[in-house]
């Protein structure tokens, strides 16, 4: 399910079957032009990716709004800004709460979140419109989709 209307409607009627949520992590940085293209890319990349994790889950995950953050912010701050989400969502109460990223930076703070953090090596560009970038993409999805079961 995700955070649209209609969806968010069959969640309420069905939310002791949807037991986890994915929270895609994304940083946006306008002013590190340097990154900025391979930020973008990643952005569209994961974008996707968590929307066919969803389908693929399709009765037990409800994908979040996307959390954005500037970068070169403090992961200190940002991991208590994401466990009040990481909180709220909690109460609904979802058992699984999943971070999914491709920023490693994460990685030095994961014992401190609440959930558990889905780090993605990075695409650094590419066409997503391409057979071979689907496919990549569907290849993470099916090793991604039996790590979050293997939760369940």
């Amino acid at each position: 399910m995700k955070w649209k209307r209609a969806d968010i409607q069959q969640y309420i009627q069905a939310k002791e079957y949807i037991d986890t949520a994915l929270i895609p992590l994304v940083p946006f940085q306008l002013s590190n032009e340097t990154d900025l293209e391979k930020n973008t890319f990643q952005s569209e990349v994961l974008s996707v990716f968590s929307n066919e994790i969803e389908k693929e889950l399709t009765g037990r995950v409800l994908l979040t709004p996307t959390y954005n953050y500037i970068k070169s912010t403090s992961k200190e701050l940002e991991t208590e800004r994401i466990n009040g989400w990481a909180e709220d969502i909690q109460k609904q109460p979802f058992k699984f709460v999943f971070f999914v990223t491709f920023d490693s930076t994460w990685k030095k703070n994961e014992r401190e979140l609440n959930g558990n953090l889905l780090w993605l090596p990075g695409i650094q560009s590419g066409d997503l419109q391409t057979k071979e970038m689907h496919a990549v993409i569907r290849d993470q999805v099916t090793q991604i989709s039996e790590l979050i079961r293997s939760y369940w």
